[in-house]
């Protein structure tokens, strides 16, 4: 993997990644707008072909009083970027994707998990250390939880990204919970139990539970900015 140089962060923002495809990145990031009162981008779409939008998806569930950004990038085909833009012939870099300017917070949204390849040369998990925003994690509550998030959190340790924590997307696992809290050592910032239905009421509901969590993004957006070498 190649290290990205990072810029500067707006006044607050976060990072959500997940520990797979289809772990529910785009309902908690949607759920972290609402409690945050946040602005929403998603830099790389795919799967554009098979009706899949998320921007389109985030928009309808905050309603009005939100802002959400387009796309940097949006494909067709349900792969990866990297080989979703191979398909149509387009190459991607990473070294040009800039956050939009907002003075609101901002929730960004990865694709697929923190080794998913972009370009020739980067994965998520360098688009994450480029846009310089602490990193929340979305993981399964379910089953091998424990070791896809764990491999996660190593490979986010490894390159030295701040974690503001894991958000659990299922039927609550105190078993599960408690594991990664230990072995893992980081903060469980909610569990988000399976939604009946999502919708504008569900999601601000579910947003509800986690609004205290503003104080702690402050705090690690702060701590985040105030690391030396992150400006341009």
């Amino acid at each position: 993997m190649t290290s990205s140089r990072r810029t500067t962060p707006p006044a607050l923002g976060v990072f959500v990644t997940g520990t797979d495809t289809d772990v529910g990145k785009t309902l908690i990031s949607a759920i972290l707008a609402k409690a945050w009162a946040a602005d929403y981008w998603k830099p790389f779409q795919t799967g554009m072909a098979t009706a899949c939008d998320d921007t389109a998806t985030v928009t309808a569930l905050l309603g009005a009083g939100s802002r959400q950004y387009p796309p940097a990038c949006a494909l067709q085909a349900p792969l990866a970027p990297w080989a979703a833009a191979r398909l149509e012939g387009i190459t991607l870099d990473v070294t040009g994707i800039r956050l939009p300017h907002t003075t609101q917070p901002l929730v960004v949204e990865g694709a697929g998990g923190l080794l998913v390849p972009i370009d020739e040369k980067h994965m998520m998990i360098d688009l994450a250390a480029r846009l310089a925003l602490p990193v929340v994690l979305v993981a399964r509550s379910t089953l091998g939880t424990i070791n896809h998030t764990l491999l996660s959190l190593q490979a986010l340790a490894a390159r030295d990204l701040p974690v503001l924590g894991v958000v659990m997307n299922g039927p609550l696992s105190p078993g599960n919970r408690q594991a990664l809290e230990h072995f893992g050592q980081t903060p469980i910032l909610a569990e988000i139990p399976w939604l009946d239905a999502v919708n504008p009421r569900t999601v601000a509901e579910a947003a509800s539970r986690v609004t205290p969590l503003q104080a702690a993004l402050i705090q690690a957006g702060l701590a985040w900015r105030s690391q030396p070498g992150i400006h341009k």
